[in-house]
């Protein structure tokens, strides 16, 4: 099931398989078609599927390249894990969390970027480069450096210290921009008409946003290809979000699962919530905002599939949500405190608005619910400060039994 073309997700235009990434009639945005699998057999694809490795590439049937890469950085095939106490504290009956942290640089970028990359040597390319908020940074940094490609990462000057430590030691070109992400994301756009490079999230975009199906495709199977009746999931630009719903229609086109698309429910940081703000005042399109929050990661002002994601929510019956900074550090707290998983902002904004709905009693007992954290903890460090507190002794156990008769008083 090769791909087939590029298409125009406005005026269904249709480009060749090269480096570009809008309509030159209508200005809107392309994606990858494939060719026809009507006449595909769903039990020897699911072998194949199967006997795959353990990453991304097991999909590879579903992904736009000529054939599989080698010598590349693994991504993808992470775990999904049944959260029992976090369902019990938010009264959820049946719920998953699939931690994407557990990637090479952890964060779900990981698998997006190999694809781009992938793509991008196919069509020739010898320099990659993006635009970033930090984790994507890290990816095109990190899997750059093992294809032996030279890297350009641009991102805003204030970004957390931890991702721009991780980000160049793996001796990338690191552009500080002084701006937001949207400022640089314009500048790489100009640069990317001006130089032969392969800008993941620019120029070959159409093939980077066609990794983002994976976590639907390893999610469906790690639940015995079976579906979820509701997905929460984090919103930036809303590419992931529309993609995880697009990996699920292709499996259900193609036979590999039964049923019906999941109610989607999207979760952005109030301080940059253009998708939310629009999902509440029932509009199509989204209002560009200035992002003012602690969710670097999430933080674009202008999302490029926005109006998709809303279309998303509303057809299935969801919603786009948003919370507020001290919401998020309690969705982290609460995600480490009842299931060791450890999440970014990111991660903080998907289990706040995932409390949010359980609260507003929207998520029946009876459902299985999947919750995306897409991101590691380590990278936003500072989120955690000020929310434990420590205790300090002597090196004596009279110092230790005074400390806990305290400890046991106060709680």
């Amino acid at each position: 099931m090769p791909p087939e073309s590029l298409r125009c997700k406005e005026c269904k235009t249709e480009y060749p398989l090269d480096a570009r990434y809008v309509c030159e009639r209508c200005f809107g945005p392309l994606e990858v078609t494939y060719a026809s699998r009507d006449r595909t057999d769903p039990a020897a694809l699911r072998r194949r599927i199967q006997a795959g490795p353990h990453s991304i590439w097991r999909y590879a049937d579903f992904l736009p390249l000529q054939a599989p890469p080698r010598g590349t950085l693994p991504a993808g095939w992470t775990p999904l894990l049944r959260a029992e106490r976090l369902a019990e504290r938010l009264g959820i009956g049946e719920l998953y969390v699939k931690n994407d942290a557990a990637n090479p640089t952890h964060s779900f970028k990981d698998r997006v970027v190999a694809v781009a990359l992938a793509r991008a040597r196919e069509l020739g390319y010898q320099t990659i480069a993006c635009a970033s908020t930090g984790n994507l940074a890290n990816a095109v940094a990190a899997h750059a450096a093992a294809a032996g490609l030279e890297s350009y990462v641009f991102i805003p000057a204030d970004l957390e210290e931890q991702k721009v430590l991780a980000t160049g030691v793996y001796g990338t070109n690191l552009i500080a921009v002084n701006g937001t992400y949207d400022d640089v994301n314009r500048l790489c756009t100009e640069v990317s008409a001006e130089r032969d490079w392969a800008f993941v999230n620019i120029n070959v975009r159409p093939y980077y946003a066609e990794g983002s199906k994976t976590l639907a495709f390893e999610t469906i199977e790690q639940l015995g290809f079976e579906l979820p009746d509701r997905v929460v999931c984090p919103i930036a630009s809303g590419s992931l979000f529309t993609k995880i719903a697009r990996g699920v229609e292709e499996w259900l086109e193609v036979g590999l699962v039964s049923g019906e698309l999941p109610t989607f429910n999207g979760a952005q940081a109030a301080g940059c919530s253009p998708v939310a703000t629009a999902f509440e005042a029932g509009t199509a399109l989204c209002r560009p905002v200035k992002p003012d929050t602690i969710a670097k990661s999430l933080a674009i002002g202008d999302p490029a599939d926005g109006p998709y994601a809303l279309e998303l929510a509303r057809r299935t019956g969801g919603s786009i949500d948003s919370v507020s900074d001290e919401q998020i550090r309690d969705g982290i707290r609460l995600l480490a405190e009842t299931t060791g998983i450890f999440t970014e902002t990111a991660g903080g904004v998907t289990v706040a608005v995932l409390a949010k709905l359980a609260e507003r009693g929207e998520i029946d007992p009876s459902e299985r619910v999947v919750a995306f954290v897409t991101g590691e903890g380590l990278k936003t460090l500072d989120c955690a400060r000020g929310t434990f507190e420590r205790t300090e002794i002597e090196p004596t156990l009279e110092s230790f039994e005074e400390a806990t008769d305290s400890l046991a008083l106060t709680s």
